[in-house]
């Protein structure tokens, strides 16, 4: 939901996946002039890299990459020694799995807000989702809610009362209607990258894959990206 008063300006994170890419077309949608912002931060592989920088590209907007090392948390993304879990039963928003980033969306939205000041923005874009997801605490609409709360008590914008809104288009929606969004909005879901294994074709096994290749299903559209 967008927040009313916002101004022209917005940070959109964006990993390069496809809830990202559709959160980045919203924001355009919504007259937003964008700043993308994505991470290095010692992530599995860095092909969703690749995928955020032609989504740029397509649009025209201004990327900045953050560099940061975060291969100390312990988490399948960020550790080879850890396995991402494939092919898992049952419902896959039931436990957390070992693909949660410790903190990371807490680390990259508090990095969003700093650039949001810097540059005179006034609400930063997340691609978040609380329906079909992988059971990630960090995805959950109480956590936003008390995100903007700190961001109201802990940054020069917040005191002035004029704190950075955090705005969450997909939170509530269905990777279908992510998929179908997208396709309104024309965004180039060709270029994205879900896949946690990273390679030159999808795994079509982890927790992401699955959970995109079940959204194009039920969108009744076909994935543009080449699986194995």
């Amino acid at each position: 939901m967008v927040h009313e008063g916002f101004g022209m300006k917005a940070v959109v994170l964006l990993s390069g996946g496809l809830d990202s890419t559709v959160t980045l077309a919203q924001a355009i949608a919504d007259g937003r002039e964008v700043v993308a912002l994505s991470f290095r931060y010692g992530q599995r592989h860095c092909r969703e890299l690749e995928s955020a920088e032609a989504v740029c590209k397509t649009y025209g907007v201004r990327h900045v990459v953050m560099d940061m090392d975060m291969t100390s948390f312990k988490s399948a993304l960020t550790r080879k020694d850890i396995d991402v879990p494939e092919d898992r039963a049952g419902d896959l928003s039931s436990d957390i799995p070992v693909t949660y980033v410790p903190a990371r969306n807490i680390i990259f939205l508090s990095a969003a807000a700093g650039l949001a000041e810097s540059v005179g923005a006034e609400s930063i874009y997340i691609g978040a989702n609380a329906v079909d997801y992988s059971g990630y605490p960090d995805c959950r609409p109480e956590f936003f809610k008390a995100f903007e709360e700190m961001l109201s008590k802990g940054t020069k914008t917040g005191v002035e009362g004029r704190p950075v809104r955090i705005v969450t288009p997909i939170l509530h929606s269905t990777k279908a209607d992510i998929v179908r969004l997208g396709k309104a909005l024309g965004a180039p879901l060709g270029l994205t990258w879900s896949c946690y294994n990273g390679g030159d074709k999808a795994c079509g096994r982890c927790d992401s894959c699955r959970l995109r290749l079940k959204g194009f299903e039920e969108a009744g559209c076909a994935d543009e990206i080449g699986y194995r």
